[in-house]
């Protein structure tokens, strides 16, 4: 027997492994259309047997076997024996294509020289590329005009560095002593110089320190609105007026003026820098009302044609090609039947998907959202005849535009409660329901949970409270003590 130790053993096993067209077919499936368009372009690049479809070009319609109407993709008509020639020399180059890139990008230790002007048109380019500016760019732009010596500069540098994308400086000036080496007192002095600079309330350690150097920057640190934030911010967070009206010997109202006016203040200064950027969505289904019925409509605008040249089908008839390259010919064509058959799959697939949604959410569609009907991915496969995972797939980060507006189709996808009447309300139309009734709430007398199940309750919407409470704070809705004004 073996001692203690490692050792290497081969077992026999049977594992399920997705082959890599199925794994590519989920993958398009998944994706959004905005980055379909961006995988079939670089396909048409990889794949020279593929080409796009002109939209002014005609395309053949077939009848699939269900009865529908769809495009035919795969013919290319009217080629001529001029054309076919030219096809011909062009295969020539294509089949070298992938050994040929494969050498060039190989060579990695070959640099390619560049005359002066074009380094330096190379570089003005990148030069002029507009980047929004950050809070630490921002900061040291302002630390270049400041009249300091070197060595506090680089002091000041540190400082700014450890200032975090909402303007605080968390890190202790203690920490950053110790690890640095550099004495207290420089990082003090260091600190107060960029407290000074824009945005105001930058380099603040605590939301107490940010919002006392905006009153100072106004003429206010000696006012009341200072005492208030210095001695009573916990409490002004949890507007409890009351107790700070009696404290500072105010009224209620005066307090209610004062806490008005510290709101207009600014809470995290580098928000003006954020670096996120706009997320661009474009609608994979389109709902159109005609008549009386709601119609679907994919959005194929994004998506480029696909066809594969009836040429290089006859390269393969053809006796005069090695057997190498009509291998590569089958290859490229299989692979580009594939993904134009995955397309196809993948259009039908949201396509019947969004007409159950329809069908479900009409509604919805006529009304709003108070009147969204309970969905689940469950009842929609057995509809469409797909698992349900297939339907988790097909409405990731996919978008319908609809008379109401534009929505995630995941949206549509929600449980609910049975009403006192027996029909149903989906837990989105509740949630619509108890921001409704706090909008029109009296401020001087918000509703509590409680108060909101009861009116629900008259409206046959049976509800615990603390479904109210989380609900609720799920819109980011604050309690009813924390709602009241003075």
């Amino acid at each position: 027997m073996a001692g203690p130790g490692l050792h290497q053993v081969q077992r026999m096993s049977l594992q399920q492994i997705l082959a890599p067209q199925l794994q590519q077919s989920l993958h398009l499936l998944q994706v959004p259309t905005l980055e379909l368009r961006t995988l079939v372009q670089e396909e048409l690049q990889q794949n020279p047997l593929l080409e796009e479809i002109p939209k002014d070009e005609p395309t053949v319609e077939i009848e699939s076997p269900e009865g529908e109407v769809v495009p035919e993709v795969e013919v290319e008509k009217g080629v001529t024996a001029e054309e076919r020639a030219e096809f011909k020399e062009e295969f020539e180059v294509l089949s070298k294509l992938d050994d040929e890139w494969r050498e060039y990008f190989s060579q990695t230790n070959t640099v390619r020289s560049r005359s002066p002007e074009q380094e330096e048109q190379r570089q003005h380019f990148f030069d002029s590329i507009v980047q929004q500016e950050s809070l630490q760019q921002h900061l040291l732009q302002q630390l270049n005009f400041a009249n300091i010596a070197e060595d506090r500069r680089k002091v000041a540098e540190l400082i700014v560095g450890s200032i975090n994308d909402d303007g605080y400086l968390l890190t202790p000036i203690e920490e950053l002593a110790v690890s640095s080496g550099i004495p207290l007192e420089h990082l003090q002095e260091a600190l107060e110089l960029v407290q000074t600079f824009h945005p105001v309330g930058v380099g603040a350690r605590n939301l107490k320190e940010c919002l006392l150097i905006q009153l100072d920057r106004l003429g206010k640190s000696e006012t009341i609105e200072a005492v208030l934030v210095n001695q009573h911010l916990d409490d002004l967070g949890r507007k409890r007026f009351p107790e700070i009206a009696r404290a500072m010997n105010l009224t209620v109202e005066q307090v209610q003026k004062l806490a008005n006016f510290v709101s207009t203040l600014e809470p995290k200064p580098g928000r003006m820098f954020t670096t996120e950027q706009q997320q661009y969505v474009a609608a994979d289904v389109v709902v159109q009302k005609i008549g009386e019925d709601y119609v679907v409509l994919l959005n194929d605008e994004q998506i480029p044609h696909l066809r594969i040249s009836n040429t290089y089908k006859e390269l393969m008839a053809s006796n005069e090609k090695s057997n190498e390259a009509k291998d590569y010919i089958r290859d490229k064509i299989r692979a580009g039947k594939f993904l134009i058959k995955s397309i196809h799959q993948r259009q039908q697939t949201i396509y019947n998907i969004a007409k159950v949604i329809v069908e479900r959410q009409r509604e919805f569609l006529e009304k709003g959202i108070s009147c969204l009907k309970p969905l689940t991915m469950a009842q929609v496969a057995e509809v469409v005849g797909v698992h349900e995972t297939t339907v988790s797939r097909a409405v990731a980060n996919k978008y319908m535009q609809t008379p109401q507006g534009l929505y995630e189709m995941k949206y549509f996808f929600t449980p609910g409660f049975e009403t006192a009447s027996g029909g149903a309300m989906s837990n989105t139309s509740v949630k619509e329901q108890i921001s409704k009734l706090i909008e029109r709430e009296d401020p001087l007398k918000p509703l509590s949970d409680q108060e909101i199940v009861a009116i629900l309750k008259e409206q046959g919407i049976p509800i615990a409270r603390r479904t109210v409470a989380k609900y609720r704070n799920e819109l980011n809705i604050l309690p009813s003590n924390l709602r009241k004004t003075y």
